[in-house]
């Protein structure tokens, strides 16, 4: 089958779809050195839509939070899933990303008839799923997803930064910068910090 016809089928089965009862879901934090792995699954309203909506790593702060705003009083349903650093460092960072999305779907008050899943990896769920690349781009049940995720977990970090202001997670989130990575050798590391993960800058 040629790249070009499975793109074809592709949106054919998407557009099929997003008329019917469909989850978005996406995750934030499987590239940190730090915190948990959040997920979020949102179901939209047709009759009530929000623009702009988008990937949450192209927006600003500022609008990423209205929109999150918005997302939560406008849709169907939501609900977020996570899994816990001991979880990450238990059964690797893929692996956790994928419970914590089924996770998140369990939760929905709503169960959907479908879902679409930003990325290559789609875990199982009671109903059929999809894995779509760059679906926080193009599905915006996915994209609401990414915003709500982002915001939520951007939130942890920042009382994570109260708590231990040397670290900088106000700023860098638990990833791995240049100021990250000279706290944990100057410090230590903390609880939050993944094991499992080079500590000097990604996994190992």
């Amino acid at each position: 089958m040629s790249i070009q016809y499975k793109e074809i089928i592709e949106k054919r089965f998407i557009s099929s779809i997003l008329d019917e009862l469909t989850a978005g879901v996406d995750e934030v934090g499987r590239g940190p050195l730090a915190g948990p792995v959040v997920t979020a699954a949102v179901i939209l309203n047709p009759d009530r839509p929000i623009a702009g909506l988008k990937d949450s790593k192209l927006l600003s702060l500022k609008k990423r939070t209205y929109l999150a705003q918005e997302i939560q009083e406008k849709e169907l349903c939501f609900s977020y899933g996570r899994a816990e650093v001991e979880e990450i460092d238990q059964i690797n960072i893929l692996r956790a990303s994928l419970l914590a999305m089924q996770r998140a779907v369990a939760a929905l008050s709503i169960q959907p008839n479908y879902v679409l899943v930003d990325g290559n990896y789609c875990p199982s769920f009671p109903c059929e799923a999809k894995a779509i690349i760059k679906g926080d781009s193009l599905i915006p049940a996915i994209s609401a997803a990414s915003i709500i995720a982002k915001v939520k977990r951007d939130l942890e970090m920042d009382d994570y930064d109260r708590l231990y202001p040397q670290y900088g997670f106000a700023k860098h989130k638990g990833y791995p910068t240049k100021q990250h990575i000279a706290a944990i050798q100057q410090y230590g590391a903390l609880p939050i910090h993944r094991q499992s993960f080079s500590l000097t800058g990604g996994k190992r």
